[in-house]
C-alpha cells in the first residue's frame, strides 16, 4: 500500500454490506505511515462503514489506480493511543482536520 500516491487526496474504501453482502464503496480522506492507511470516521461507530467493516474487516482500498486487499482495524483507545495520535496529527497536517475513530487499513496478512 505504500506505492500509492501521497499527493492522492482520497482513498475509495469498499466494505462488504453488513446485511445485504454487497460492496459498499465510500471516498474519505486518508493519511498513510508504514505501508498501512489511516481513515478517521467522522461520526464514529454510527458512520456506516464502521458497522459494516466491525462486521467483516476484510476490505478492499483503492488510491488512485491501485487497488489492494486489506484488513480493517479500528484503533483502540488505550492500546493503541499513540498510533491514533500520529494519525490525527497527520490528518490535522494533511486536512486540518482529526477528529474522529480512527481506522487502520492493512495490507492483508500485514494486521497487527
Amino acid at each position: 500500500m505504500s506505492r500509492a500516491s501521497p499527493k492522492s487526496p482520497f482513498l475509495y474504501l469498499t466494505t462488504r454490506g453488513r446485511r445485504t453482502g454487497q460492496p459498499r464503496e465510500i471516498e474519505i480522506w486518508y493519511t498513510a505511515h508504514g505501508g498501512r492507511h489511516y481513515v478517521i470516521a467522522e461520526h464514529g461507530e454510527r458512520a456506516q462503514w464502521v458497522k459494516n467493516l466491525r462486521a467483516e474487516p476484510a476490505v478492499s482500498v483503492r488510491v488512485g489506480r491501485r487497488r489492494l486487499p486489506a484488513r480493517a482495524r479500528v484503533l483502540d483507545r488505550a492500546r493503541d493511543a499513540a498510533a491514533i495520535a500520529a494519525a490525527r496529527a497527520r490528518s490535522e497536517a494533511k486536512y486540518g482536520w482529526g477528529d474522529g475513530l480512527v481506522v487502520e487499513l492493512a495490507p492483508r496478512g500485514r494486521a497487527r
